[in-house]
This record gives C-alpha cells, sequence and structure tokens, in this order.
C-alpha cells in the first residue's frame, strides 16, 4: 500500500525527515504486537483483531531516566490512563502504550509489572534512606474502540502481548495501517489504523525534528478530507450506512528540541489543527487526545543534586514554526493510516474497506491537485 507523499498529490512546506516517521527523532523506537484470531460470530472469547503498540522515548530505563512531557485532551470522551501525573509533574516514566478501550486496564498492569521488573525498588521505596513506599510508576496508556471489528469484552491483550511490543520496539521505519493498537481501528468509515510522519524544521531556529504517530478510529465517512479535497462527499464504503458518531484518535508527538512541559502542551494543542484539516469535526462521543514528550534531556529518579542545569529553548519567537511543524506531520499521518490500512474482516462479517487509492486519484485530478 502507498504511503501518502508517494501517491504526488500532497506536499508540505516544511521537509520531512529521513523516514517521514516519529523515529526520525532520534532515539525514540516504536513497537507492534499484533492480534488476528478466530473467524465468525462473536463468541466472547473472540474474534480478535486487536493488539498494542508502544512508543519508547528512549530504549533505556524510562523510569529512571524519564523525559519531559504533556498532554491535552481535545475531547475527552476516552479512557485514557496516566495523564493527570504528567499534567502535575511533566514527564512520562513507561512507554506510551496504544490498545482497544477494554485492554487498557490490563496494558496499563503490564507495564505496571514490567516496570517493577526492571525497577524492584517500587513499590517498596528506598530502604537504604528510610524512604520506603514512595515510589510509585504512572503508567500511560491511550486507547480506541475496536469493538467493530474485534471482540472488545474478552480483554485479550496483556502482559505477553505489552512485552512483546517492547521486544520489538526499534527506531527505523515504523509499520503502519493494520498493526498493533491500530488492527481493529476505522477512520470515516474506512479501515484506518496506525500511521506516522515528521518534519524537520529550518537550521536557524536549530533544525529540530518534530515527529507524529497516529492511531485513527474517527470521523464519518462524508467528513473526509485529504490534502483540502472533500472527498468524503464523492467517495464512501460500499456498505455504509448512516451511524451515530463517535469513535477516538490518539495523537504522540515526539522532538529533540529542549522544550519543558508547558511548552510541550503549546504543541499538543496545535495537533488540533492537524486532526481538523482531515475533516474531524470532534464529535461528542471521540476521545480525542494528544501525548507529547521531548528527547533533549532526562529527568533521573533519583538525582544526585536538588539543582541542576538544562538546555531552555526560547520558544515563542518561533512557536509559528513548530506549531506548523505539528500540524503537517499529525495531518500527514493521519493520510497514512488510511492509505497503508488494508481491507479487513472481523467479527461477526463485518467488514472495513481499504480506502480506494484508483478513485482518490481521480478525484484529486478532478479538483486539479494531479
Amino acid at each position: 500500500m502507498p504511503r501518502v507523499r508517494e501517491l504526488g498529490f500532497y506536499h508540505s512546506e516544511l521537509p520531512s525527515g529521513a523516514l517521514n516517521a516519529i523515529t526520525d527523532v532520534a532515539g525514540v523506537a516504536v513497537g507492534h504486537c499484533t492480534l488476528i484470531a478466530g473467524e465468525g460470530e462473536w463468541t466472547g472469547n473472540g474474534p480478535f483483531r486487536t493488539g498494542v503498540t508502544v512508543i519508547l522515548p528512549h530504549t533505556g530505563n524510562l523510569y529512571a531516566e524519564k523525559v519531559p512531557a504533556a498532554v491535552h485532551a481535545i475531547n475527552g470522551y476516552g479512557k485514557a490512563t496516566g495523564f493527570e501525573q504528567i499534567r502535575e509533574v511533566g514527564v512520562i516514566e513507561t512507554p506510551i502504550a496504544l490498545t482497544g478501550t477494554l485492554n487498557v486496564p490490563r496494558v496499563a498492569d503490564a507495564l505496571i509489572t514490567l516496570a517493577i521488573e526492571q525497577n524492584p525498588h517500587i513499590g517498596l521505596g528506598f530502604p537504604e534512606d528510610g524512604r520506603r513506599g514512595y515510589a510509585t510508576v504512572n503508567p500511560v496508556v491511550g486507547e480506541i474502540s475496536d469493538c467493530y471489528l474485534s471482540d472488545l469484552q474478552a480483554r485479550p491483550i496483556g502482559l505477553e502481548h505489552v512485552r512483546a511490543a517492547i521486544e520489538n520496539a526499534h527506531s527505523g521505519p515504523v509499520e503502519e495501517g493494520n498493526v498493533g493498537g491500530g488492527t481493529g481501528a476505522n477512520c470515516f468509515g474506512w479501515k484506518g489504523g496506525i500511521g506516522t510522519a515528521s518534519r524537520v524544521l529550518p537550521a536557524e531556529i536549530g533544525g529540530f525534528t518534530v515527529g507524529a504517530l497516529v492511531q485513527t478510529n474517527y470521523g464519518r465517512p462524508e467528513e473526509l478530507t485529504i490534502a483540502g479535497v472533500p472527498v468524503g462527499r464523492h467517495i464512501q464504503p460500499p456498505d455504509y450506512q448512516p451511524h451515530r458518531e463517535g469513535g477516538s484518535v490518539m495523537i504522540i508527538l515526539a522532538t529533540d528540541a529542549p522544550l519543558d512541559s508547558r511548552q510541550l502542551e503549546r504543541l499538543c494543542r496545535r495537533a488540533t489543527f492537524g486532526l481538523a484539516r482531515s475533516g474531524s469535526l470532534c464529535h461528542g462521543r471521540s476521545g480525542d487526545f494528544v501525548i507529547a514528550f521531548s528527547t533533549a534531556y532526562r529527568i533521573p529518579d533519583r538525582p544526585q543534586e536538588l539543582v541542576t542545569t538544562r538546555p531552555a529553548y526560547h520558544l515563542q519567537p518561533v512557536l509559528h514554526r513548530f506549531s506548523q511543524a505539528v500540524i503537517e506531520a499529525v495531518e500527514e499521518a493521519i493520510y497514512n493510516s488510511l492509505f497503508m490500512a488494508e481491507t479487513m474482516t472481523g467479527r461477526d462479517g463485518h467488514i472495513r474497506y481499504a480506502l480506494p487509492v484508483d478513485e482518490v486519484l481521480r478525484l484529486m485530478k478532478t479538483y486539479g491537485r494531479l
């Protein structure tokens, strides 16, 4: 399946990174574990079209070396976990996991288990200095509902799948479409999934990279807009019937710019504009969330000194360029999640069709984009 940039009608003002992926931000790794099992009617134990995707800000011990982070709820109808502590403290201390809605508690539990394996003092404190019971861990999990294609009630994603996703995590090209947390996703009535993109800022403002990864599961077919063209007015799935609005999207932003939590929160809010470019109307039953982090410096869990010196970046004079990078990367990542997804049949014979590339190209010609 082609990525949108390969089709010739999508262009951006800022250049993409070498991979055009969130992993263009050095040190970031992405891993998936995909569960496709069973056919036919819902049984309470399948069929499954689900999985988990993990994003690692670095591949070291994230609990021991946290990274600055921020979160933003565009619309809060969702089951995201770990957001309040990020708002309060401004750091991420576990991998970010994306999965199906009712898998969230099991995935969070798995992240806790894996953090304890790596940091045995969690929950016990630090006996050598008397701080027993001090150490806790904040797992970060986002979700979309994959119930149309998968048995949501069975909640099949747990420790073995999260462990596998983390073990599979790597830098380099990122698998997109029907993988990991995007396996059972639907986007604008078509097959959605995982998508990613990146932008590189001009050298005169630092040459930093901004990367985005999305898990798309939102919107009605008639709302879909691609590169400014109202695709949804002309092309709809073959079996489409109007349905109640709903769905979700998770947006993950990464940058190597030395931004603090407050500055990262400002970038989170700009992701809304990239989402809007795709045609999203932010329906009331849609959980639309953004998580952002910086890899520029790390924050030790047990600092040796209470006063430290860190790089600072004056974002305000160039905020519009960072905003542009976020908006473009989010928009393109959404398109990639659609174009890289393939038709999938799930539980009870439900089908989500891949967006028809040939029909989109014909429409782009009609609108003068090709």
